[in-house]
């Protein structure tokens, strides 16, 4: 049996944490699945998701706290495997337009309000090309339960993406 280890981290940006941690993920035998890391204001950040025999993880887990001595902070938590044949449906958002404080508060409320789960989000703020005014950017990836209405969460989105004047491209495609 196989345990899902699911790693936070953060500390102070320098050369070497990934490598640290995927030296003693692969000296314990466990496969990296998937991450999603980058460097934030002087910081570096990051989530990975490990596979690892079960009776290895506890040792895995106590090999990554020794990277905490050197100023790095690390949240480990067990995950479940990904159920299969789970009636979902994917939704793919992808948003730019001047920048304001409350944007993701506003697009996140609509795709709760709408049963619609956020499994990836990525965004950043840019200068536009010819004017230098601040851009946001944001690209998410949902799913959406068989029982919610795409059309309704599709109408809410574009009414959102009016309000906030924002260019909005929506994709949606089933799934499982």
């Amino acid at each position: 049996m196989n345990a899902f280890l699911v790693i936070t981290l953060i500390g102070a940006d320098r050369p070497g944490l990934v490598n640290a941690i995927a030296d003693r993920a692969a000296a314990a035998g466990a496969n990296w699945l998937e991450s999603s890391m980058a460097q934030l204001a002087g910081h570096f950040a990051g989530i990975v998701r490990l596979e690892i025999a079960e009776s290895e993880a506890g040792k895995l887990e106590a090999s990554l706290r020794e990277l905490e001595v050197q100023g790095l902070r690390l949240t480990i938590e067990r995950g479940v495997a990904q159920a299969a044949g789970a009636s979902l449906r994917s939704l793919k958002l992808e948003l730019l337009g001047h920048d304001r404080p409350g944007i993701v508060r506003e697009i996140s409320s609509v795709l709760a309000r709408h049963g619609a789960s956020i499994e990836r989000m990525e965004t950043m703020c840019e200068s536009a090309s010819f004017s230098g005014e601040p851009l946001f950017r944001a690209s998410i990836e949902a799913h959406l339960s068989a029982s919610a209405a795409p059309a309704d969460l599709q109408a809410a989105l574009e009414a959102l993406a009016n309000e906030l004047m924002v260019d909005l491209k929506l994709e949606a495609a089933a799934q499982g």
